[in-house]
């Protein structure tokens, strides 16, 4: 039989062993607290204040490439070039929508612009030689007008696609995803356009 003196040794013992249990178990209660009110709030101070270039900035940043666009002349009657980089795309139809993209952005050397503010593009398809361009609304609304205009915009854009990606060969444009007859009424738009290099300032210049 136990003596008292043993008992209370054994109780003590169970007493400190009880105790540094509910140490151990509020430890890691607060531990476990703590990392996830940090990973809560980080997450949503991101969501919130996301990183200078949008979620995802602080990926690796793509690889550029040369690309030449046209835009109209001084005297807006012919197409020059420009030298731009864009990001290196691993589709062609992503390529072909960096390229009017940076048609859209407007020229950078003082060259006329060819398309009007605020257009915007949809989309790309690329489909049996032929990409698809589907632009929004702006085009038609804010487009000047005039054949001049209207073959700027239409030869800028097919120029700068098939010069740059050799699997384009003509160019459709489409508003909103649909056909249309014309930007604004001077050159029929329901069909594709091949490229045309006589409107190059530097195609004249050939022998």
């Amino acid at each position: 039989m136990a003596s008292k003196k043993q008992i209370r040794t054994a109780t003590v013992k169970t007493r400190k062993q009880k105790k540094t249990m509910k140490k151990s178990v509020l430890v890691f209660v607060i531990t476990a607290l703590v990392g996830f009110l940090v990973f809560f709030f980080l997450t949503l101070f991101d969501y919130v204040y996301p990183p200078v270039g949008g979620q995802g900035a602080g990926a690796k940043k793509k690889e550029k490439e040369e690309v030449t666009v046209y835009f109209s002349d001084a005297n807006e009657r012919f197409l020059a070039p420009e030298k731009r980089y864009v990001p290196k795309e691993e589709t062609q139809a992503n390529a072909a929508r960096e390229l009017v993209k940076t048609l859209l952005d407007g020229s950078r050397t003082g060259l006329v612009n060819t398309f009007p503010e605020k257009v915007e593009v949809i989309g790309v398809k690329i489909d049996n030689g032929i990409a698809s361009v589907s632009f929004n609304r702006n085009l038609l609304k804010n487009h000047p007008g005039g054949s001049a205009a209207e073959m700027a915009t239409i030869y800028s854009l097919t120029n700068s696609l098939t010069d740059n990606i050799p699997e384009i060969k003509k160019v459709k444009i489409l508003v909103a995803g649909k056909e249309i007859e014309s930007i604004k009424g001077h050159i029929d738009t329901r069909q594709a356009f091949a490229p045309n290099r006589e409107l190059i300032v530097q195609a004249k210049k050939e022998p």
